[in-house]
């Protein structure tokens, strides 16, 4: 990472809003794109907070000061970046545990890890019927649906949501990522979802894999 970069970066791995605003201002105020901000600076800090985090090197509080950073700087960016606020995002997720399903934490996680990453998240909560889903995911206009299923049990509710959602004539172009306790990569295959992560860093990953084209289409 350029030298230039490492304000903005040590004050998203240390939680300072303040600094990292001010940072990202200076930046700007220069001859630093915002795109390339992001793309240089931003992204690779979070991949590198990402992987700490998967080898219990950082822990639950620092991500989640760092996600207020992240959220500052989103905010300052927004004016550079032309279009309003929504160019400076990923893209738009709505996430999820399936009907019967009551755990949490799981969710929680993988919901904190995306919006450290890029996307605004849209979060619905445990015990989610899939017409529930579906529209949400309408009504947002959501790139990616992220669903959770820790029992055995909920499995077919998960397979039932991906169901309707495929069948929708509005989100023929919907992704769908799926992970939890219950699931494995061959399930979420044979459901049809587009992608499945063992754990939040994973899921993080997957989903800018899945959604890499937003932010080209969008320019």
């Amino acid at each position: 990472m350029d030298e230039k970069f490492a304000g903005v970066s040590e004050a998203i791995i240390s939680g300072e809003v303040d600094t990292g605003i001010k940072e990202v201002e200076k930046l700007l105020s220069g001859d630093v794109e915002a795109q390339t901000l992001l793309h240089e600076c931003i992204e690779p800090t979070l991949d590198m907070m990402g992987e700490q985090f998967s080898k219990m090197e950082v822990f639950l509080p620092e991500l989640i000061n760092a996600a207020e950073v992240v959220d500052g700087i989103r905010e300052t960016m927004a004016p550079y970046l032309n279009v309003g606020d929504e160019r400076a995002y990923l893209g738009t997720v709505v996430i999820a545990t399936v009907y019967g399903d009551i755990h949490s934490i799981g969710k929680n996680m993988v919901s904190l890890m995306l919006q450290l990453e890029g996307f605004k998240v849209h979060d619905l909560g445990v015990d989610v019927n899939a017409q529930s889903v579906v529209n949400q995911v309408v009504s947002l206009k959501a790139d990616l649906v992220c669903l959770s299923a820790l029992m055995l049990t909920t499995k077919l509710f998960m397979s039932d949501t991906v169901e309707i959602l495929r069948k929708h004539p509005a989100l023929s172009n919907i992704k769908i990522m799926v992970g939890g306790g219950a699931i494995d990569e061959e399930w979420a295959a044979e459901i049809g979802a587009d992608g499945y992560a063992s754990d939040a860093a994973r899921a993080a990953k997957v989903a800018r894999k899945l959604t890499e084209g937003i932010r080209r289409e969008q320019k």
